[in-house]
């Protein structure tokens, strides 16, 4: 009789959940803990079964898919509608009016076009992510040909033109 290891105890069968809890942003550290199995036994079930990584792999890429259309989504701004809803009345008695389980009925009361508008934060984020090169905080600059530089030393006291020399004796 051949023994059973713990992946296809406590992993295999649940690789659905498994893509669930990646899908929902938990690290492989997370699900290893989920798992009750150690983060280098989960990193190795990775390496011996490709059925795993590839359900990760699947996951993952969909929920970062869903975050950066978010993320757009925020940059751009967007319309939205608010629905309220109320429970009906009867109008003489003041009581509820049940539907067939014995819930209260509910109506849409009022429909309310809504705007949020474009979030500076995420567009700031999506185009120095998206084009760094002229979106990045600090900027490359290269220069060509000569730089000279003119210290006006008149005016200065000895004890300041001394200051001024051991200072770059130091430095050199």
């Amino acid at each position: 009789m051949m023994a059973v290891g713990k992946y296809e105890t406590h992993v295999k069968p649940k690789l659905l959940l498994i893509e669930a809890w990646a899908r929902d942003g938990l690290t492989d550290e997370d699900i290893a803990k989920n798992l009750d199995v150690g983060v280098s036994t989960f990193h190795a079930y990775k390496k011996d079964h490709p059925e795993l990584v590839e359900s990760l792999k699947r996951s993952k890429d969909e929920a970062d898919i869903k975050v950066e259309n978010a993320l757009y989504k925020r940059a751009l701004g967007y319309e939205y509608e608010e629905v309220t809803q109320e429970p009906l009345y009867n109008p003489i008695t003041g009581e509820p009016i049940l539907d067939e389980s014995g819930d209260p009925k509910i109506a849409v009361t009022k429909i309310v076009r809504k705007m949020v508008n474009p979030d500076t934060t995420a567009q700031i984020f999506w185009l120095k992510n998206r084009r760094p090169a002229a979106w990045r905080d600090k900027q490359d600059i290269e220069h060509s040909g000569q730089m000279t530089n003119n210290i006006n030393m008149t005016g200065l006291s000895t004890e300041e033109l001394r200051a001024l020399a051991k200072a770059k004796s130091s430095t050199t």
